[in-house]
């Protein structure tokens, strides 16, 4: 079973090729692991602009909202082109990131307004949490398996489900998610999700070294690059609901 993040599906790489023929891109510019994190680095300094500018607005009292709706409704939009179209993830790789930064600098806005301090703390757990992996997976102390890879994907699939049914039948009926509040078990959640975001991480990394080993196209690395940044994003949003049921508790 492959990665069904699509930006990690063995199969978007393989048709890339196809793509490479088309586009007439030269076969001796190759995907490479630098560049794929080069560009992962350039994205993070789109996403924290982003970020930074919501964030400026809402503390000297704008009404942000647009900026946070339309960036993460730009941003989506963004990942399912970019889905079907790998090619053009040179110019929806760095749009991603600009307006989802949008976004996240809203909520990171309100939950900061909450419990204050609270963002750099997720930043921090978002950041030791990924370089946890990388050495882990660097050093081969994890190995992707055809097990593990089927274990994580089967687990993200069924909390997408989940999130997905919870959040239309809170629309329908009166409905109190589990996962919401600060119970013993809503933290539980929170913990498992987040386990399960930072092994995807793993995931993210070894579809990342295939592509490098099949001499993807150079701009799979802004594929690769935005597929990651999608993790990472997930993880801390989880970090952020997680602390601060923590937090609601004290």
């Amino acid at each position: 079973m492959e990665s069904k993040n699509p930006f990690f599906n063995t199969k978007s790489y393989n048709n890339s090729e196809k793509v490479h023929d088309a586009v007439l891109i030269d076969y001796n510019q190759t995907m490479t692991l630098n560049g794929t994190m080069n560009k992962a680095f350039i994205m993070l300094l789109l996403l924290v602009a982003g970020a930074t500018a919501t964030w400026t607005l809402i503390g000297s009292g704008s009404d942000a909202i647009v900026l946070i709706i339309g960036g993460a409704i730009v941003g989506l939009i963004a990942v399912l082109v970019a889905t079907f179209k790998p090619h053009l993830s040179p110019y929806l790789a760095p749009g991603y990131a600009l307006f989802e930064g949008l976004f996240i600098g809203g909520i990171s806005a309100f939950f900061e307004a909450m419990y204050p301090g609270i963002v750099i703390q997720a930043v921090g757990a978002t950041f030791v949490t990924f370089f946890i992996c990388l050495v882990l997976y660097k050093y081969q102390i994890v190995k992707v398996t055809e097990r593990f890879r089927s274990v994580v994907v089967a687990a993200t699939l069924a909390i997408a489900a989940y999130y997905l049914i919870s959040w239309l039948l809170s629309l329908f009926l009166n409905f109190q998610p589990v996962h919401h509040g600060s119970s013993l078990m809503s933290i539980g959640i929170s913990v498992f999700v987040i386990v399960i975001a930072a092994l995807n991480i793993f995931l993210d990394f070894d579809q990342i070294e295939r592509g490098v080993a099949n001499r993807a196209p150079k701009y799979m690395e802004w594929y690769g690059a935005m597929g990651l940044m999608i993790t990472l994003v997930w993880l801390y949003i989880e970090f952020l609901r997680l602390l601060s049921k923590l937090n609601s508790r004290d």
